[in-house]
């Protein structure tokens, strides 16, 4: 009885210990996994590449690129690159993009707009796993340009990097059309050029004119 009790609390601590582990903040994907050779003196060195995109569903993503002799050695490398290059981008009450953009990186050209809530997801390629790690559910997107994963991916974090979140409304309550209506207004009045008044030296010489002909 008494080895019973014993081996019956040293699995409910075992048990205790599993459930305590922290979950990560961020959930990270492995976009791909290349092998790459480079040619030398001493013949053909062969090595992997990884991309790994993390994101936390709450505005947060990024991207990570390494190479390593082993597929475990490049993907390890590519996820500590992630973490340092996190990215915060703004995210609507409709879980979309607050205004329409077009990016380019390399041979790449992404292109986002926003949509109404009921839409979905609309994209593919590496641009789908970068959406929906940072949390846009009714989103439309257009790849142009190369069928690459990793520019396209770099074009799109790009793209959403632009936003500048201090600049929107708060909590950006606004639809997307009035959420661009006003991004308009605002480039608007940013672009418009002071009133040049009129030298009154014109003014003096048709004073001295008319004088003239009277």
């Amino acid at each position: 009885m008494a080895r019973e009790e014993g081996k019956s609390k040293r699995r409910g601590r075992k048990n205790d210990r599993r459930g305590d582990k922290p979950k990560k903040e961020f959930e990270e994907v492995l976009l791909e996994v290349r092998r790459v050779t480079r040619v030398t003196t001493g013949g053909r060195q062969l090595s992997f590449r990884a991309i790994i995109i993390i994101g936390n569903r709450k505005g947060k993503i990024a991207l990570g690129v390494a190479k390593g002799s082993d597929v475990s050695i490049a993907v390890r490398k590519a996820t500590h690159e992630a973490y340092k290059n996190i990215v915060e981008v703004p995210i609507t009450d409709q879980l979309s993009v607050p205004y329409e953009i077009t990016h380019k990186y390399k041979a790449a050209r992404v292109k986002l707009l926003p949509a109404a809530s009921g839409t979905g997801l609309k994209a593919g390629s590496s641009v789908r796993t970068v959406l929906s790690l940072a949390w846009y559910n009714n989103i439309l997107s257009k790849i142009m340009g190369t069928n690459n994963k990793l520019n396209n991916a770099i074009a799109a974090i790009q793209a959403l990097a632009k936003y500048k979140v201090g600049k929107f409304p708060e909590k950006n309550k606004k639809t997307p059309d009035e959420a661009w209506s006003w991004w308009e207004e605002t480039a608007k009045k940013s672009t418009k050029k002071p009133a040049v008044k009129k030298s009154t030296d014109a003014k003096e010489t048709k004073d001295a004119k008319e004088i003239k002909k009277a």
